[in-house]
């Protein structure tokens, strides 16, 4: 009995193996990399689609590379989305069953920039006139309390600078650095895709 048993679990796993692989012969499979603009390509999420039905979806790693198994014959799109970029496609994709089709890495999806928070500023003299030329820098304030520097502009002729940034809450920093001049800094809360405006004022340093 022992032996008939293990003949028949023998024969069962031996119909499993020959059906995966029948089974994969008879699909395709789609890999290939995506690449940011700005960030990491990872979670942004591979949708499979024929025309606006979408068939499956996967998510790309950190280095943006990406496996869609299992694909029936056919001719495929994929769209390629995360919040905060503008979303990509490749269409016309034809699947073989048996192959993998590779899409290569070609693909740049480009910040949106519909979807960014701004943060507009302007260096005024304690006169109130624009300041030109003056170091400010922007840094992220984390939950400890403690600085991420991030970026740094120079004011232009009218004393603006502009920094673009995610869209996720997060609160930042800008300080103001110059010669001669008093350091300063103010808090920006961003909870959103929004155009959010300081002022800062220069002042000279005490003697």
């Amino acid at each position: 009995m022992k032996i008939r048993f293990l003949l028949f679990s023998c024969l069962l796993l031996c119909l499993c193996a020959v059906s995966a692989v029948a089974q994969d012969n008879a699909t395709g499979t789609i890999k290939g990399k995506v690449r940011v603009e700005r960030g990491t390509p990872e979670g942004v999420a591979v949708i499979l689609r024929q025309g606006e039905r979408e068939i499956s979806r996967t998510t790309a790693n950190k280095k943006g590379e990406f496996l869609i198994a299992r694909v029936p014959p056919g001719t495929y799109g994929v769209s390629f989305r995360k919040p905060g970029l503008s979303v990509g496609s490749i269409d016309g994709i034809e699947v073989r069953a048996g192959k993998t089709r590779v899409l290569g890495d070609r693909l740049i999806l480009p910040i949106d920039q519909g979807s960014l928070a701004y943060i507009r500023g302007s260096v005024f003299t304690e006169a109130g006139r624009s300041a030109a030329g003056v170091r400010v820098e922007l840094a992220q304030v984390l939950g400890d309390g403690s600085l991420k520097k991030l970026d740094a502009r120079i004011s232009d002729a009218t004393g603006q600078f502009v920094f673009r940034l995610p869209p996720d809450v997060a609160n930042y920093r800008l300080s103001l650095k110059a010669d001669g001049a008093e350091p300063a800094s103010t808090d920006v809360a961003v909870d959103g895709a929004a155009v959010y405006r300081k002022a800062l004022t220069i002042k000279p340093a005490s003697k």
